[in-house]
């Protein structure tokens, strides 16, 4: 008898891997598999960096500035002017006057507003240049994270496809135990039940790795549809300690605290430049005449005009009172935002942390022990001696740990990506690499 329902397990096992095999999209992906690691990443951040359309339009917005700094002019454009005189019947001879008018005039670059501006117009262009360097980190977080994600997904359908080959044996097992009375009907339908449900779910699982991988085409600005390789988790990453070298990083290149400062610059250079306006603007001029009838020059004149800005010197202040409060708003702004970037490193940190020693617990505790408790319970069902609900509750507690398991590893990944931005390094590598450094204490 113990040889027949042996034979009857090998059978249902070749039923059940028949019955399990994977789509064919899937497989033919599961033969390609890259393992994520920083030298991967990189590589689609490069085609990313060339392709994507928001940084082609940051890198267009650095350009117009640069543009607009070497527009600045010294000089002016001078003015020319040309008209005639009229004279009354009564009056002057034209002959004598001239009746023909010419002139120039030039506004002269004095008081260094040209130089103002100028500074102006650079303080933009190195703000749009962090801004892009932003926007490039920014992305490129978004790159790595979703592979990551992606890495995940694949995960979770490795884990689903091989539930349901596990569930199609049992159920083969469990119809042949009914058969020979050893099981109970709500055993064979219970088993039945996890299996249509194992598989809507690996329907769900692969919808939302499809999801992924088409997010991860549209950062690269390819078709959505483009076939992408099987990307597969790395291991635990190594701790990240939080440690004065990281908020030094922090505080000295995160991404978006640099825009803050170069703005800070460029309102800075606003004040001046609105200090240098309320000076007069003086413009040189020459005009001359000449009469039409011989063409022979009457009359010429030089001289300078001077406007005169202290008509306006209220409305002057008020410009320059504003420039100023713009000036200190994006200093505190700044200030504001360099202190939440330290406590956002501290909990960077934490995070990394909780999530490496989740996925060791699962790794090296939790995953033997389950695995160890499934094939105790399987062994005693099928000698008899346990229950088929055993069976199940170790089955479900050995999905929990592996799912928990990828999870934990995908998240400090994602964390770890997150930390890069903060820092403006340029990939994790970079951060296990300070782990290596010996740890000061911070003072709070």
């Amino acid at each position: 008898m113990k040889q027949i329902f042996s034979g009857l397990i090998v059978l249902g096992l070749a039923r059940a891997m028949q019955a399990a095999e994977p789509p064919a999209h899937y497989a033919a992906d599961a033969t390609n598999v890259v393992r994520l690691d920083a030298a991967v990443v990189n590589q689609f951040v490069v085609q990313m960096r060339s392709n994507n359309p928001a940084l082609l339009a940051a890198d267009a917005r650095l350009r117009a500035a640069s543009d607009a700094t070497n527009a600045v002019r010294t000089w002016d454009d001078p003015e020319f002017a040309f008209g005639g005189a009229i004279f009354s019947p009564r009056g002057m001879d034209p002959a004598q006057q001239g009746n023909l008018v010419y002139g120039l005039e030039q506004k002269l670059p004095l008081f260094g507003k040209a130089a103002a501006a100028r500074r102006v117009a650079q303080s933009e262009a190195a703000t749009e240049a962090s801004r892009a360097e932003l926007e490039f980190q920014t992305r490129r977080r978004d790159l790595a994270r979703t592979l990551f994600r992606a890495a995940y997904a694949e995960r979770i359908l490795d884990i689903g496809w091989q539930d349901l080959a596990w569930l199609d044996t049992m159920v083969v097992t469990m119809e042949e135990r009914y058969r020979a009375g050893s099981a109970t009907q709500i055993d064979v339908l219970r088993m039945q039940n996890e299996r249509s449900k194992r598989v809507e779910q690996l329907r769900t699982d692969t919808l939302h790795r499809d999801h992924e991988l088409l997010s991860f085409n549209r950062l690269l600005a390819r078709d959505l549809h483009a076939p992408l390789p099987k990307f597969d988790l790395p291991e635990t990453a190594r701790s990240v300690p939080y440690s004065p070298r990281l908020l030094d990083l922090a505080v000295r290149h995160e991404p978006k605290l640099r825009v803050m400062h170069r703005e800070i610059e460029m309102a800075e250079a606003t004040v001046a430049a609105t200090r240098k306006s309320r000076l007069p603007d003086v413009s040189g001029f020459i005009d001359g005449r000449q009469y039409t009838g011989d063409g022979g020059f009457r009359e010429g004149t030089f001289g300078v005009k001077l406007s005169l800005p202290w008509f306006n010197a209220g409305k002057y202040r008020s410009d320059l009172a504003r420039d100023r409060a713009k000036f200190e708003a994006a200093e505190q702004d700044a200030a504001d935002y360099q202190l939440g970037v330290r406590e956002d490193v501290h909990h960077l940190t934490v995070n990394i942390d909780a999530a490496r020693r989740e996925a060791l617990l699962y790794r090296d505790q939790i995953l033997p022990r389950t695995r160890q408790a499934l094939e105790s319970a399987h062994a005693n069902w099928l000698a008899g001696r346990g229950m088929a609900f055993d069976v199940m509750e170790a089955r479900r507690m050995l999905l929990d740990a592996q799912m928990q398991y990828a999870r934990a590893v995908s998240e400090q990944y994602q964390w770890m990506e997150e930390l890069v931005l903060r820092c403006g390094l340029g990939d994790f590598e970079a951060l296990e690499m300070l782990s290596n450094e010996p740890v000061k204490p911070v003072n709070p």
